[in-house]
């Protein structure tokens, strides 16, 4: 079966690269994004922003079986 890079639910999409906007600026690296695109970054920056956004995910579900 092929992998596809489009989110199980499609309204989600927007709120993903709003999350992936927030935790770059967590971590520092959001004026570079702004001004060279994600294309530009590290495979270590990227890394870093997607193991970030699955704790908060993680974090938020988890939230919600208390």
């Amino acid at each position: 079966m092929a992998r596809s890079n489009k989110p199980v639910n499609p309204g989600a999409e927007n709120a993903l690269d709003r999350m992936k906007m927030e935790v770059a600026n967590e971590l520092g690296i959001t004026e570079r994004v702004r001004s060279q695109g994600w294309s530009t970054m590290t495979s270590a920056d990227c890394g870093r922003v997607g193991g970030h956004m699955v704790r908060k995910m993680i974090e938020q579900y988890e939230s919600t079986l208390q």
